[in-house]
């Protein structure tokens, strides 16, 4: 059977499929599949299955017979804040240099021009003709470089981007930028530009903590440098974990996303609290209650507040996905961890509640794994309940102007979420069906209701990215009336 390519599609199509893509946060060849899928699915349109397969593969390849205009659909898709823009990447030498062949592909797809700086140390790691292809781009690495610098190209290449970004960028490229050092061509761009800069650190958990690191990335940020990441996990050593791992390509494009968005900022100057995640409540110390509560659509919120113009304060339960950018993140564990991370976050001008905190924890938590033994049941947990985190700030005296629940319930939805709004002094409850079948908790998809004096409002199924984005809207209209 004869397989489909993309580099083999025509100019058009790609194109379409670069614009579905970069909408979708998907790679190319992904949404293919996710279209071809569809189609077999029967989600494409109301004729037969065979055809409908046969009429996606023709678009898709634009073969044997007539098919859509592609230019006519491309022109629907919003290019997005990376259309056109010109980005200027240093890659540094480490290990997650390879993640930078991603990154490159990533923002080709949303169709922004990438032009790329490696260290010397970086071409140990990937290779100039790997990075060259994908950027379509001259790879440049030299300083002293003839060709290149014949038209000051240093200059050339540190104001022609309208944004340089470092990833990754290593303890040195950091040390040397927050120093004023310029003896090769990455360092020398840096200080010569006069574009915003984006840096993604990445090294060892030793080497991030390091005295010498954090004063260093104290005065970048100082001197109006931008960061995403770096992230806690696995190092790429043997039995090295910790805080140091580079932020993913998708997160740093949404970064760049960030910087370069011009779009009104209605939520500019306010302050928003926004909780995520589950509750780890402690029984031992192997054991814990909890729920299945991924974070997914708590932090999506914090991101759509953030491209608002908001300085969102985001306090987040365990969770395994990355911290949002933009957003300042709190990490904690406890209910009562989670209360005392909000009061002292108050005042506010507005508090989202998303947060599944687990409504009861074990009175006394043991101080050694509690053991099985032979010929006795399971021991007895004594249960007292947790702190109401959004009660306790919807009667606060220092209440925030807005103040957003979420009620996640498993049967009478709206009757539990009409009671929710009465007792816990909230402004309106965003209510969602979290039941089995509905696959809300860990799934990318949801379904709400929002629940207020005024009514219920229901809101179609969409993904937690569109609901953020929607709820997010809907805040910045309320506190237009709020005076706080």
């Amino acid at each position: 059977m004869a397989s489909i390519t993309i580099r083999n599609l025509d100019d058009e199509v790609k194109d379409l499929l670069r614009r579905l893509a970069a909408e979708n946060d998907r790679s190319m060849e992904e949404q293919a599949r996710v279209m071809i899928r569809a189609a077999v699915e029967g989600q494409l349109g109301p004729v037969g299955r065979i055809d409908q397969i046969e009429k996606t593969l023709r678009e898709l390849t634009g073969s044997h017979g007539p098919a859509t205009p592609v230019a006519a659909v491309s022109s629907q898709i919003p290019r997005g804040t990376l259309s056109g823009k010109r980005i200027l990447l240093i890659v540094g030498g480490g290990i997650a240099a390879y993640k930078a062949l991603d990154l490159i592909r990533r923002l080709r797809e949303r169709d922004a021009a990438v032009r790329v700086v490696m260290t010397a140390a970086a071409q140990e790691f990937v290779t100039t003709l790997s990075v060259g292809a994908l950027s379509a781009d001259h790879v440049f690495t030299d300083l002293f470089d003839r060709n290149d610098e014949h038209d000051v190209g240093h200059i050339r290449l540190s104001r022609e981007a309208d944004l340089v970004v470092v990833a990754p960028a290593t303890a040195d490229l950091m040390a040397k930028l927050a120093n004023g050092h310029a003896n090769d061509l990455a360092s020398t761009v840096l200080i010569a530009t006069d574009k915003p800069v984006l840096m993604a650190p990445a090294m060892n958990p030793k080497m991030w903590s390091h005295p010498a690191t954090r004063r260093n990335r104290a005065t970048l940020q100082k001197d109006g440098v931008a960061f995403v990441g770096p992230a806690k996990g696995e190092m790429a050593e043997s039995n090295e974990a910790g805080e140091g791992r580079m932020a993913e390509p998708l997160e740093i494009v949404a970064a760049i996303g960030a910087l370069l968005d011009i779009s009104p900022k209605p939520l500019a100057g306010r302050k928003i609290i926004v909780t995520s995640g589950p509750t780890h409540e402690p029984i031992d110390p192997v054991r814990y209650i909890a729920n299945r509560s991924s974070g997914k659509q708590g932090h999506a919120i914090a991101a759509a507040l953030a491209r608002l113009g908001a300085d969102v304060r985001l306090v987040s339960g365990p969770v395994g996905i990355a911290d949002p950018a933009g957003v300042t993140t709190q990490h904690v564990e406890t209910a009562n961890e989670m209360k005392d991370a909000v009061e002292r976050l108050l005042p506010a001008d507005a508090a989202v509640f998303v947060a599944a905190v687990a409504d009861w924890r074990s009175e006394t938590s043991a101080g050694e794994k509690i053991k099985k033994v032979a010929g006795e049941g399971p021991p007895a947990l004594r249960m007292v309940e947790n702190p109401d985190i959004l009660a306790g700030v919807g009667h606060h005296r220092k209440r925030p102007g807005l103040v957003v629940g979420f009620a996640a319930e498993t049967q009478d939805l709206v009757r539990n979420a009409e009671a929710k709004l009465a007792k816990k002094g909230a402004d309106f409850i965003v209510a969602n069906d979290v039941s089995h079948e509905g696959g809300v908790m860990g799934g990318d998809r949801n379904k709400v209701r929002i629940v207020s004096k005024s009514g219920v409002d229901e809101w179609p199924e969409m993904s937690k990215d569109e609901v953020a984005t929607r709820l997010a809207a809907l805040i910045a209209k309320r506190l237009k009336t709020v005076v706080v």
